[in-house]
């Protein structure tokens, strides 16, 4: 992030499919709205999520002038999450048309990390998520709910293939240099690896996530800003738990003074 932040408010962008297209929803307690509520006064958390798009579409996208625009041309970046592949992992015998191969896939994420740091500079913090992990079953009930008896009964999206994508994007991470979240284990298993007996239950139709799903979603986020980028991490007032004037941030100030440290004279707006 370019110093000229310090005086404008800075962005955090979440690159991605349905799964951070919905990531506002406030009926199930969006990942992405949480995000936006941690940085309000400092930060706006613009979601750029393209329901139905894999990593290839996200890339065409990229290369028109309005995608290109709604992507990239934004000043003041401090971070950008990069959230695709539940998509790209599709059955390629039963769902070719968002399938992409696992090879492909993994040069498709490396393009986008290097398209954001070629366009919001080498020093922008960047999040790599893995697809998260599938319940067959609730796939299933998926289908009987949508299309009654003209569901297949067949599984276009597995645990099995969502696992490969993620750990292809964990591939990547490792090999741009980039934190990597990895939903697919951390929602199946503790950190003592333990299988978590819920973990279905974040999952509102075996793919997408419920208000539990996005409440850990959102928390796991915030614990990666916290440890690998400190200096963007917001610490919310520790009485409270609020933001306000005994909240903190080192890299990204507030804009405005808060309206405690206001009186008659007005000095606060000069600083």
């Amino acid at each position: 992030m370019k110093t000229s932040a310090l005086k404008r408010r800075a962005k955090i962008l979440l690159f991605g499919d349905s799964i951070t297209q919905q990531s506002f929803g406030a009926s199930s307690r969006g990942w992405g709205a949480q995000v936006a509520d941690r940085y309000q006064r400092r930060a706006d958390v613009l979601n750029r999520g393209y329901s139905g798009y894999n990593t290839d579409w996200f890339l065409r996208l990229a290369s028109t002038d309005a995608g290109r625009s709604d992507l990239f041309d934004h000043e003041c970046v401090a971070l950008v999450t990069i959230f695709l592949g539940a998509n790209d992992a599709s059955d390629p015998e039963l769902n070719g048309r968002q399938h992409v191969p696992l090879g492909t896939y993994e040069s498709n994420l490396g393009e986008i990390i290097s398209l954001a740091r070629s366009n919001f500079g080498e020093d922008v913090g960047i999040i790599l998520i893995s697809p998260p992990p599938v319940c067959h079953e609730g796939r299933l009930r998926f289908q009987r709910e949508a299309y009654g008896e003209g569901a297949t009964g067949k599984l276009e999206r597995t645990i099995e293939l969502s696992g490969k994508y993620a750990r292809g994007a964990g591939r990547v991470a490792n090999e741009m240099g980039v934190p990597f979240l990895d939903l697919w284990t951390n929602m199946q298993f503790t950190a003592a690896g333990e299988e978590r007996e819920n973990w279905r239950d974040f999952l509102s139709d075996g793919l997408h996530f419920s208000a539990l799903g996005n409440e850990f979603v959102g928390a796991a986020l915030l614990d990666v800003i916290d440890e690998c980028f400190p200096q963007l991490s917001v610490k919310p007032a520790p009485d409270t738990g609020n933001i306000n004037s005994l909240s903190t941030c080192l890299a990204i100030p507030k804009i405005g003074p808060w309206h405690d440290e206001i009186d008659e004279s007005g000095k606060a707006f000069d600083s």
